[in-house]
């Protein structure tokens, strides 16, 4: 080996009609070094291009293609260990997928890389696809305004995005691949990855590289106005380095002395802003606003999964189901009822939602710290069951029709956005788990009404929000590599966590 990680010997081609220049690594830095140059040097490609065309001097098209990664595994560098949830190839063959942004996923997928090279004693070849990189993913605003003659005209020189190949077929276990084309070798190609990462800065209203590792999911300003309080006071203590607010504000430690201005928020904030509480190796916490009901729910997680994040939570409010319920009192959800329909083509509702140990075990421990509950006291406080996750917010007008379907499934709680969560933390493979607070119990006569809820956010809003930060930070401590559960994965998985 070389003092660059590459081989010295010749290559052989592993993905032909797929890559070309493939070069064999074995150290997961230098395979790295060589997908940063080939991305980066194609970019720098269409950013010269676009700038020539816009001048009117561009003619032909331009070649810029994304990195590929492949590997080829025969049966005697099979590694079988039953206790591996990701990182190993599991039959012998060809396996490859495009790469995008290495500044982002830098740390990522040298992990990734190091896993393979280590479990299989193979090289890895690194080159370039035939897939070109859309100009929109490179230069978002050669896209904004544009006539549909300079669409055209865009089309000539420049590749555009391709829904009809960027879609979910691996994740939800439907590849099925051409003869002679690599097997998937992670989640997401390329493609798909760009077009998230561009959907959150548009959702969030903040640049994918400030999203952190640990994400909590909300719908209550409350909880957005307490987590910046106690973002901004936490920035330069426990390993937090900023904070960064809608618009990629990033927000002093504390208010500006009397007469200096703060920073202002966008005039118009996005559908679903984001705020990041930010630590330098992106193990710190994001929060997100992400509004009411499945549909968004499914949205910004359809989203959020290319970033790899090692676990999201759900911390919202819920209709409490049992007269032994309080307001205020927790609801950690190990079971869901699916009534939300917005995956039900991408993971049917006959697939079970397990809850994630590690999760459940955090949560429980992070609500006894906040608390100060333990034991039998705890048990009165935080209730554990079954949550109906409903399309509908009006739900209790149909309450004769439902009574029977959410009796036998021993639900405790209705909500609109819990199952969505998890069952898209099952399809994309990320750690999950959901704590609600009960706000009303609207089957035994205590409604939502404005002063019954405004005493309620008073007394648990920063609570409820420090159980989930606390929760994140028992994570976070106890080793991120526990929490990627083999029940996360299936029996024909990419290696790529």
């Amino acid at each position: 080996m070389s003092r660059t990680g590459k081989r010295p010997e010749a290559t052989v081609p592993i993905a032909g009609g797929f890559a070309r220049d493939l070069q064999p690594f074995d150290d997961p830095h230098a395979a790295v070094a060589r997908i940063r140059d080939i991305y980066d040097g194609n970019v720098a490609k269409i950013r010269s291009a676009f700038a020539e065309a816009a001048a009117g001097g561009r003619r032909e098209r331009v070649d810029a293609p994304y990195p590929y990664i492949a590997v080829r595994l025969g049966r005697s560098d099979m590694h079988v260990d039953a206790r591996l949830s990701y990182g190993v190839l599991l039959e012998p063959g060809v396996y490859g997928t495009t790469l995008t942004r290495p500044d982002l996923f830098d740390r990522y997928y040298r992990e990734q890389i190091a896993f393979v090279l280590g479990y299989h004693g193979v090289p890895v070849q690194v080159g370039v696809s035939y897939r070109q990189i859309p100009l929109p993913f490179v230069i978002e605003e050669s896209v904004t305004d544009v006539a549909e003659a300079d669409v055209r005209a865009l089309q000539a020189h420049f590749a555009l995005p391709d829904l009809s190949a960027t879609d979910d077929g691996i994740a939800n276990g439907e590849f099925i691949g051409a003869p002679g084309q690599p097997k998937p070798l992670a989640l997401f190609t390329a493609e798909r990855v760009d077009y998230s990462l561009a959907r959150l800065a548009h959702y969030t209203g903040t640049a994918p590289e400030h999203f952190q590792n640990f994400v909590l999911l909300t719908n209550y300003q409350r909880y957005v106005d307490a987590f910046i309080a106690f973002g901004r006071d936490r920035v330069g203590k426990d390993g937090y380095s900023s904070f960064v607010a809608p618009g990629n504000m990033v927000l002093p430690s504390a208010p500006r002395a009397s007469g200096g201005p703060e920073p202002q928020s966008p005039r118009y904030l996005p559908q679903m802003p984001a705020y990041h509480l930010k630590r330098d190796d992106q193990d710190g916490i994001t929060l997100i606003n992400i509004g009411v009901g499945p549909s968004n729910a499914k949205t910004i997680t359809d989203h959020l999964a290319v970033t790899r994040p090692h676990c999201w939570l759900m911390l919202g409010h819920c209709a409490g189901l049992r007269r032994s319920q309080l307001l205020g009192d927790y609801v950690l959800a190990h079971g869901y009822v699916r009534d939300d329909h917005v995956l039900d083509q991408d993971l049917p509702t006959w697939v079970p939602v397990p809850p994630i140990a590690e999760v459940q075990v955090a949560l429980q421990e992070a609500t006894a710290k906040v608390t100060g509950l333990r034991g039998h006291e705890q048990k009165t406080r935080l209730r554990t069951g079954t949550v109906a996750t409903t399309d509908n917010r009006n739900w209790e007008l149909r309450f004769d029709e439902l009574f029977n379907r959410l009796n036998l499934a021993r639900a405790i709680a209705v909500d609109m956005e819990s199952a969505t969560v998890a069952a898209n933390g099952l399809r994309f493979r990320v750690p999950y788990g959901t704590l609600l607070c009960v706000s009303d119990k609207p089957l035994h006569g205590e409604l939502k009404l404005s002063g019954m809820a405004n005493a309620f956010y008073r007394e648990r809003v920063s609570q409820h929000l420090m159980v989930g930060i606390e929760t994140m930070r028992l994570l976070r401590e106890q080793g991120v590599d526990r929490l990627h559960s083999r029940k996360l994965r299936g029996f024909d998985e990419p290696a790529f966590r």
